[in-house]
């Protein structure tokens, strides 16, 4: 990030700083904030977020009390006593700490890991064993969007036991890695603050980008005299605009699709759009202010919403789709007018929602010979890769991406961001050139949750079981398509929920707008069509006169039923098993809530509730190829190396998937060395979404353990049931007769510069749907169903999560802590989706504006793990992360009403929603 603008041209000076109990003489003007200076002096694990206080990343310790960095000039902390993350292993409560962080899962991107280590660790000295309340007040000021804040608080608390717990298995017997839990691999460069993420890898000498983008909705632009420009203002070197692009200036993430421009050209088609990009000193570009460039607007006339875009006078944003329709997606099934003795209608809308991520978009890129190499945060490595090659006009081969850490994701980082401009600029100037992201900017310019307006009608028979479900979407795409065709196309799949259904149909539409580009979040749609099914479900079982969860359970998905679109399984329909697995805490909530409302004239005002949500989710991309490549081999000094580029976001799969090719190996995990993303050097492992990871890329390692396993028994003739140990340049084969021992020093390199080597590819089985959606889309569903228990302030509107008991099925649970962190922190998303989230083009453009939840928003956690093997999957296992999400909103929802009979209809539902639901109750 930038200095204070005040100082951002001045000279800097020597200034001497006390920095981890060390005196420093650290380059900086006197304003400079003291993030800055202590990034630029190598501390980088001061991660920065926002620049304004609000995540609290940046957080150290000033004389032993937190403070956020970026407010602070340097000049103020002269002759104070500085610590930063990376000091805290220098004392017993700081090394604590860490430790139980890797114990308990409580760092998942880790981005935000060190600022909540400098928090804990202030709290732990004054008080060695807090409770959850001083741990939530402690640590209140800092932001995580991945963790779910319960693991953090119970790695907290059990810091002082540390030493005498027993730890989570890092190294369990060889072939028992699966279903044990695995320390994260990647964790502890986490917790020690030398993770590196896209702003921590840009080189000191590198030059600065600053985007410069549009402040309106929709506007025409003439960029003025730019060399003019220039030669005024020191320090700044270049402009590059639309016609500085030597290949196609257009990328998306659906080839078919793409259609947003690297640079607008003419029109900008919305607030944030990029039109042009300066290059300079980092100095110069941080005291740049985007109304100093020369340009010229001519506000145009904006079409903010669907209703508005669709209307005949609307101004279209793009020639080829009329009417301003993106896509539409169908599926029907039956006859969806048959007569119902019941039927229920609904009518919900949801807003934009905003990824959230801690880590704004950052990275460099520099010009290698004819080869351009650009290190950067994203979730898949190959697509960047492809669209850049296409941005700069050159082979695929010319394009090398190695990916950072990334701080956050969730479907925001499958889309190009930063990465052209930088790309575009370094490839035409022969530079190296670097850029962060304000989080302003991040949050102007990166996508979205797609706004919906849904309205679903179910009719069931007189014994609940559902007879009709009758769906229609629309949904704001925004002013370019992103992931706009696969939230059209998935929703119609999954509005059915996890229910037999055999009269269907359920249409959707993405209309664009002049707005952020709506994509891919946790769930692609299905999230929000949850919302509409799911709430209608319970006034229908409450009409039939059958209890909510019994009327669900009667209704499940079961083996050999089809599916909406046709599809059947027959084996792995996990839903029934995660009701059943709530219904005794269903049925102890309900007696937890009778308890209260015959306590209730002490505060009549307060009233408890129970509510539902179920999900299914298929994983991997819908009716299409989707495959992922797993390279793995045995170099000479008897180590296994794994090359994959699945991109680990926080979810885990750097170490789920080492867990499934160890045990496919029969090889103990600690054999294993990584080679993370790099497109040189690890195959495609295909994007980080649509909860593929460990389906596909883990159905990719077990095929690659087994063949490099059947390659090192064949060559000493041993049984299948031989046990491998792979030790100091030497493979000791045990087949129970004798043991064998291959030498691998005195065997020659093959051509992948290992002894052995096994290359597998995987691609899940589906197929393309019919006109009426038909067909097999997925080769997996996974399911769930949660339970929340809440309380409504009916004076206030307020409202109070209690509890949330969770049932996932993950057929085979690969890593149990992991799969506990994915549903905390999907859950937790859920809650700001269904309560608080709500992002307003214009208006809520930085995180203090715009909320997310905090350590005193999240409830108790409650979980079962179910596990009902799935056919396809790695030994078992089903996909996760996204369906943990889907459930929590309509749950949160079905316990409003069932607390206070308020049926809210708008999201989010914030106090002013809950009491003119109350209003009309």
């Amino acid at each position: 990030m930038s200095s204070l603008p005040e100082s951002a041209s001045a000279d800097r000076e020597a200034i001497e700083l006390s920095i981890n109990g060390e005196s420093c003489a650290v380059a900086g003007a006197p304003l400079d904030r003291l993030s800055d200076v202590l990034r630029r002096s190598g501390f980088i694990g001061t991660k920065v977020g926002c620049d304004a206080g609000d995540c609290g990343a940046c957080s150290v310790l000033i004389d032993g009390e937190v403070a956020c960095s970026c407010l602070v000039a340097v000049a103020q902390v002269q002759g104070a006593r500085i610590e930063t993350v990376e000091n805290l292993a220098s004392d017993d409560i700081g090394a604590s700490l860490q430790q139980s962080f890797l114990n308990h899962g409580a760092a998942q991107c880790g981005i935000c890991t060190p600022g909540m280590l400098v928090s804990a660790t202030a709290l732990l000295r004054s008080n060695p064993q807090p409770d959850d309340n001083a741990i939530e007040q402690a640590l209140g000021g800092v932001l995580c969007r991945c963790t779910g804040y319960r693991k953090i608080i119970d790695a907290v608390r059990e810091a002082h036991n540390v030493n005498s717990a027993p730890p989570n298995p890092v190294t369990p017997i060889a072939g028992a890695a699966i279903g044990a839990p695995v320390r994260r691999l990647d964790g502890t460069p986490k917790v020690t603050g030398v993770d590196r993420f896209g702003a921590d890898v840009i080189p000191a000498d590198a030059l600065r980008l600053k985007v410069i983008r549009s402040p309106y909705h929709c506007a025409e632009f003439t960029i003025g005299d730019t060399d003019a420009w220039l030669r005024e203002h020191a320090g700044l070197t270049h402009v590059i605009h639309s016609e500085h692009v030597p290949g196609v200036n257009r990328f998306g993430v659906i080839p078919p699709f793409a259609d947003q421009p690297v640079f607008a050209e003419r029109v900008a088609r919305f607030r944030g759009e990029a039109v042009a990009a300066v290059i300079g000193s980092a100095q110069a570009i941080a005291a740049l202010k985007a109304d100093d460039f020369p340009i010229e607007w001519h506000e145009l006339n904006a079409a903010l919403t669907p209703q508005a875009a669709l209307q005949a006078d609307a101004m279209q944003l793009h020639e080829q789709r009329p009417g301003n329709i993106l896509v539409e997606g169908l599926v029907q099934r039956g006859d969806v007018t048959a007569v119902s003795e019941f039927t229920e209608q609904s009518a919900v809308t949801t807003p934009f929602i905003e990824h959230g991520y801690i880590e704004p978009e950052a990275g460099f890129a520099t010009r290698v010979g004819d080869r351009l190499e650009l290190h950067t945060c994203t979730q898949s490595a190959g697509m960047v890769k492809d669209d850049i090659a296409a941005i700069l006009g050159v082979a695929d081969d010319q394009v090398r991406v190695l990916p950072t850490s990334v701080g956050g994701g969730f479907g925001s980082k499958l889309d190009l961001s930063i990465q052209p401009c930088l790309a575009v600029a370094a490839w035409v100037l022969n530079i190296t050139v670097g850029g962060v992201y304000t989080r302003t900017e991040s949050m102007q310019s990166s996508t979205k949750r797609h706004p919906a307006s849904m309205q679903v009608s179910v009719g069931c028979d007189c014994k609940g079981m559902i007879n009709t479900v009758n769906f229609e979407g629309t949904f704001n795409t925004g002013a370019y398509a992103s992931w706009g065709p696969t939230v059209a196309n998935r929703v119609p799949v999954h509005a059915s929920g996890p229910y037999y259904v055999p009269n269907y149909r359920a249409h959707s539409v993405a209309v664009h707008t002049n707005t952020t580009p709506s994509g891919a979040f946790r769930g692609f749609g299905v999230p929000q069509a949850a919302i509409a099914l799911e709430t209608t479900l319970d006034r229908l079982a409450d009409n039939v006169g059958i209890d909510r969860l019994q009327f669900r359970l009667n209704n499940a998905l079961r083996n050999g039923q089809p599916t909406v679109t046709g599809q059947v399984f027959e084996q792995g329909v996990g839903i029934a098993a995660c009701l059943e697995a709530l219904q005794p805490a269903w049925l102890a909530a309900g007696e937890r809530i009778e308890s209260s409302q015959q306590q209730s004239h002490l505060h009549s005002h307060l009233r408890r509730g129970r509510g539902l949500g179920t999900c299914w989710y298929g994983c991997g991309n819908t009716s299409l190829p989707n495959p992922s490549t797993i390279k793995i081999g045995v170099d000479k000094r008897g180590v296994v190396v794994l090359h994959q580029g699945a991109i680990d976001i926080g979810q885990g799969s750097n170490t789920v998937i080492a867990q499934i090719a160890a045990d496919a190996l029969g090889a103990n995990i600690d054999a294993i060395e990584l080679r993370g993303a790099d497109t040189d050097i690890t195959p495609d492992a295909g994007k980080t979404s649509a909860s593929r990871q460990t389906f596909v890329t883990g159905n990719a390692a077990k095929l690659a353990g087994a063949s490099l396993r059947a390659m090192i028994l064949r060559e000493v003739n041993a049984s299948a049931e031989s046990v491998l140990r792979f030790n100091s340049g030497v493979i000791e084969i045990d087949d129970g007769a004798e043991t064998h021992r291959l030498d691998l020093q005195s065997r020659p390199d093959d051509e992948h510069g290992y002894v052995f080597t096994a290359i597998e590819r995987y691609d899940p089985p589906a197929s393309a749907l019919d006109e009426n959606g038909q067909g097999n889309p997925y080769g997996q569903y996974g399911y769930g169903a949660q339970l929340m228990e809440l309380t409504v302030d009916t004076k206030l509107g307020t409202v109070t999560l209690d509890r949330l008991t969770t049932a996932h099925d993950v057929g085979r649970a690969i890593n149990p802590q992991l799969i506990e962190g994915q549903i905390e922190g999907g859950a937790t998303q859920g809650i700001g989706m269904a309560l608080m989230e709500e992002f307003i083009p214009g208006v809520a453009e930085n995180l203090h504006d715009y909320l997310i939840p905090t350590f005193g928003d999240i409830p108790a956690f409650e979980h079962h793990i179910v596990e009902v093997p799935d056919a396809e999957g790695p030994f078992g296992a089903k996909g996760l992360g996204e369906h943990v999400l889907i459930p929590t909103a309509p749950a949160i929802l079905n316990a409003i009403r069932d607390a206070t009979g308020a049926v809210v209809t708008e999201l989010p539902a914030t106090p002013d929603r809950v009491l003119a639901a109350l209003s009309r109750v």
